[in-house]
């Protein structure tokens, strides 16, 4: 049988352990309570802001002039003079003489022209004195009717055709003559020289080329698409052009002149035609353009009025996402006028002052509550310096 102490000593030892663990857990701190966790999606906005607009559009094109000649000698002879600046590269003004071809044969030819037409003049004179007797002869038989061969009629008519025969004579030997010089039918730059001095040329051979510098075109390809953009098809709409000389990249200043009127049937561009003026500078104090130069050009196009210009990316299905007054998502219909690279211009749908939601949002819901950046921050309150001292001083007590 179990004695006193025995009994005693398990319920002793049992209630230490008790109080112990009472005491302990008198010790521990409450949990601390976590505050709310705040799940509402973080946006970054852009204000709309609806500004006047004037479209353009963009093209590119190589500098030409808009004559371009090529000279032929139209008469026989030698190259008996060719002028200092008949070389490529040189400017000849109009009328400037270029080369001569031998002048000795057609001036010959010349004088037996003049000397055609002196007989053929004394010819008709003595003739229509031959008429006159005639018809005086006839006047004075009174019983018959005289015949225009008794007239000497046909005689005159052939007198007179000689003449004009001999007038055409003349003018053709005066115009051969006058293409035995070659000059310049305009401004320009040669562009290349076919004979040397004392070279024999015949007709049609050629002698040269030559490119007009008063005027210089630019042709333009264009999507079909595009030409919506310019007031009346871009007909005298302004156009910078923009290319590199000597290194360094210069602007010029064009017109739209005509459109060649046909779709091309390999690139499927419609063209347009520039024109700059004076592209050499001889007569202004425009930079030299060269022929062959290789521009970019803008083209001054139609009245946009009053538009907003947001990135493509954020427009899904015609649709872009806004923050309203309340901070919700609102989704909007655009109406979208043109895209340019990765902006689009906006006519319609938007108004001044909106927030534009141009952050992605994992699981958009219209109406949902959205959150900007600078609020969070302001929901964190910085501690006063009173508390922290409390907050110190406790932890020394501990």
């Amino acid at each position: 049988m179990a004695t006193r102490k025995q009994i005693i000593l398990p319920i002793v030892v049992l209630g230490l352990g008790v109080g112990a663990l009472v005491g302990i857990s008198a010790l521990k701190k409450p949990p601390e309570e976590k505050p709310a966790l705040d799940s509402t999606p973080l946006v970054s906005v852009e204000v709309i802001e609806y500004q006047p607009m004037t479209f353009s559009v963009s093209s590119y094109g190589v500098v030409q002039p808009k004559y371009n000649t090529d000279l032929v000698s139209q008469v026989n002879g030698e190259i008996t003079y060719l002028s200092d600046t008949f070389v490529k590269g040189g400017f000849v003004k109009a009328g400037e003489i270029l080369a001569k071809i031998d002048a000795s044969d057609y001036e010959s030819d010349l004088l037996d022209a003049q000397a055609s037409i002196a007989s053929a003049q004394a010819s008709l004179v003595q003739e229509r004195a031959n008429a006159k007797v005639a018809e005086k002869e006839w006047a004075e038989i009174s019983n018959g009717t005289p015949t225009a061969l008794s007239l000497r009629k046909p005689q005159l008519a052939q007198e007179i055709a000689r003449l004009k025969s001999a007038e055409a004579g003349l003018h053709r030997a005066e115009r051969n003559l006058e293409r035995t010089i070659i000059r310049a039918p305009y401004d320009s730059l040669v562009s290349s020289r076919e004979v040397g001095l004392g070279s024999y040329v015949s007709k049609g051979s050629p002698i040269g080329g030559l490119l007009s510098t008063d005027v210089a075109e630019v042709r333009l390809p264009l999507a079909d698409k595009e030409i919506q953009y310019l007031d009346s098809k871009g007909l005298n709409a302004t156009v910078a052009l923009v290319g590199s000389f000597a290194g360094n990249k210069q602007a010029w200043q064009g017109k739209i002149v005509r459109s060649e009127g046909v779709v091309d049937s390999k690139s499927r561009m419609t063209y347009l035609v520039a024109e700059v003026i004076d592209p050499y500078g001889l007569k202004s104090d425009q930079r030299e353009l060269r022929f062959g130069t290789y521009v970019t050009a803008n083209i001054n196009g139609a009245n946009a009025g009053e538009v907003a210009i947001v990135p493509r990316h954020l427009i899904v299905n015609g649709q872009v996402a806004i923050m309203d007054n309340e901070q919700k998502l609102r989704y909007k219909d655009v109406t979208m006028l043109r895209q340019e690279g990765s902006k689009v211009v906006i006519s319609e749908g938007l108004e001044d002052g909106m927030q534009l939601i141009t952050s992605a949002l994992d699981y958009p819901v219209e109406g949902m509550k959205l959150a900007l950046p600078a609020d969070k921050l302001l929901q964190k309150e910085p501690q006063t310096d009173s508390e922290s001292q409390t907050e110190l001083a406790m932890g020394d007590e501990e």
